[in-house]
């Protein structure tokens, strides 16, 4: 009785020492080491990988990485011409040779601060107040960036001068040109948009109240010519 007894207090010590031993190194236990058995299953295969496979693999990472870098510029530049960088090639009223030539011509200020230059002087008579105008134009803010243009929507722009459907500083560069002329305007925030444009595609943003600069060519006043006959 007593030897059962000592028999059976023995194992069941022996049971106890052998439930708290460490659990041995690189094995895994318990939900807490799931990344301990994805990597011994990821060490298992490649183990188990033949030389052939193994090239197959580093060369679809391979791949894999090149795509997304390769998405990344691509979408890096997609950012870039929604912000309007870098200046698209676009179509204007004054070329390379326009702009040397016009570092010559005298700059002309108004009372209300309106300068401008004269590229081209008209012939004929000057729109009067309330007449309909037709005019090519390509707006830029001070830099030379391109934020609207007739030109890129392939028709003339046909407003009434002098009746406040424009900026100030557009209604008095055109009043006093002639049918025929091309001028630059540079209007001074006073003069522009009070409430600013908000950036777009291609197109820089103009803040409230900022310089802006107008290349305009006053293409006819409809019904102007025929009063003159």
């Amino acid at each position: 009785m007593a030897t059962n007894l000592a028999s059976t207090s023995s194992l069941s010590l022996s049971l106890s020492i052998k439930s708290r031993r460490p659990p041995l190194l690189g094995s895994c236990s318990g939900k807490r080491n799931y990344r301990c058995h994805t990597m011994q299953s990821s060490k298992l295969q490649l183990s188990t990988t033949t030389p052939g496979e193994f090239n197959l693999i580093q060369r679809r990472d391979a791949i894999a990485f090149l795509f997304g870098f390769s998405s990344c510029l691509v979408l890096d530049s997609f950012q870039a011409q929604g912000a309007g960088l870098p200046p698209e090639e676009k179509p204007r009223l004054c070329d390379n040779s326009c702009e040397q030539q016009l570092e010559n011509v005298p700059m002309v200020t108004t009372e209300s601060g309106l300068q401008y230059k004269d590229i081209k002087v008209g012939q004929g008579p000057s729109p009067p107040v309330g007449f309909q105008v037709a005019a090519n134009y390509v707006a830029m803010v001070p830099s030379g960036q391109i934020f609207d243009s007739s030109l890129e929507k392939g028709q003339l722009y046909i407003f009434r001068v002098g009746s406040g459907q424009v900026i100030k500083g557009l209604d008095e560069g055109i009043l006093t040109m002639k049918i025929g002329g091309k001028r630059r305007l540079y209007i001074p925030g006073s003069l522009a948009f009070p409430k600013g444009l908000n950036s777009a595609p291609g197109r820089p943003r103009v803040a409230p109240s900022s310089p802006v600069v107008f290349d305009v060519s006053l293409e006819y006043v409809p019904g102007l010519e025929i009063d003159e006959e």
